[in-house]
């Protein structure tokens, strides 16, 4: 990446500007920040809005930006989320070829609401995330998936305690701190003109989903797609900024900005560590608060025991080598008193997208982008 490119991934992954001229605002924001060694700047030393523009778009042809939208909070808008694992006969457990993953993982892709699904280095070899409105149709979706697959032994896994949900990711973890510091400049600048990006900006109330309008499910259901690829991407979406502002406001939306393909984006080793703690909630909730400050975990969660599994404390880290992966792992662990774990590494990604949440016909969804409607149905 280039130095452009990586002072704005720092930005917009949760900070992308909700204006009518998003690119704009950013030149500004980078400009305002410059030293005079802006490379790649123009001829005045100043960053233009098409040069911001064209270099986030080729973040996005690259791959490294999966997406740019809205980040949603589930159970705000009534939905719940559930982590599911269980097993399917693959070479490496003993079978004589990988059909039965593959019959499982095009099942998989053929579910809107499996937004995550991976084979993992363990006996419970696929994990995958199922998001909808009610237990009953998540248990329905994983029982199809039973009947027409070979996935056997499924337990469905709530998250009990939630203590960090945080994809946010710097090039480097050594670059973290300035990152964050790059970003802190820019959210301070944001908070004090009254734009809300974050919800960190507000301490408002969550919104309840039974107060939620067919316009507001209608928008919702936009957002949570990529942005156009025009200068004036909130226009040619059809949505307002100010609209999804208040959803940040009112913590419906957890962010807004540029999801990323952490594996291209420097973080190529990841792995999902489940802690083993034997002494009691209060325990799990103290080891859970300091697991979710280290920079390299993006998520933490207390999630029940099950036969075979004995671990509750769930955490995401991701790397960019094995051996700093490795040092992590053995970090964390010595930081809660080293307790048996075990390490299921990503060994592949059969599914990662982002849930459109009310995705139904009663709700017309138009998008503008340029002069033509598109039709999301």
């Amino acid at each position: 990446m280039t130095e452009l490119e990586q002072r704005l991934l720092s930005v917009i992954q949760d900070a992308f500007p909700l204006e009518e001229r998003p690119y704009l605002r950013l030149a500004e924001m980078l400009n305002a920040q410059g030293t005079g060694e802006n490379a790649g700047a123009d001829a005045s030393g100043t960053f233009t809005e098409q040069q911001v523009f064209d270099a986030i778009e080729n973040l996005r042809r690259s791959g490294i930006v999966r997406r740019i939208g809205g980040v949603y909070d589930s159970k705000t808008l009534g939905f719940i989320s559930r982590l599911c694992a269980g097993k399917v006969p693959t070479i490496a457990t003993g079978a004589s070829d990988d059909s039965a993953l593959d019959k499982f993982a095009a099942a998989v892709n053929a579910v809107p609401a499996i937004t995550h699904n991976y084979v993992r280095s363990h006996e419970y070899n696929v994990w995958f995330t199922v998001i909808a409105e009610s237990e009953e149709e998540i248990r329905r979706i994983v029982d199809g998936l039973c009947a027409s697959t070979d996935l056997h032994d499924v337990h469905i896994l709530s998250a009990t305690k939630k203590f960090k949900i945080n994809t946010v990711m710097g090039k480097g973890l050594d670059e973290r701190r300035k990152t964050r510091d790059e970003r802190s400049v820019f959210l301070s600048e944001v908070c004090n003109s009254g734009l809300s990006l974050r919800t960190e900006c507000n301490e408002v109330k969550q919104s309840p989903a039974r107060i939620l309008s067919d316009s507001d499910r209608a928008r919702i259901s936009i957002a949570c797609t990529d942005i156009p690829h025009t200068l004036t991407p909130f226009k040619d979406w059809g949505v307002s900024c100010k609209e999804l502002r208040d959803d940040l406001a009112q913590k419906r939306m957890r962010r807004f900005g540029a999801v990323l393909r952490h594996q291209d984006a420097g973080f190529a080793y990841n792995a999902m560590v489940c802690f083993e703690v034997v002494d009691g909630r209060k325990l799990d909730v103290e080891c859970g608060a300091v697991l979710a400050q280290k920079p390299y975990i993006s998520h933490c969660y207390n999630r029940p025991a099950f036969e075979g599994f004995p671990y509750t404390l769930y955490a995401m880290m991701h790397a960019p080598s094995a051996a700093e992966l490795d040092q992590y792992i053995k970090d964390a662990a010595a930081s809660i008193g080293n307790p048996d774990y075990a390490v299921l590494n990503s060994v592949r990604e059969l599914k990662k997208t982002s849930f459109t949440f009310f995705l139904h016909k009663k709700y017309p969804r138009v998008v503008r982008v340029g002069f033509k409607s598109i039709d999301l149905k």
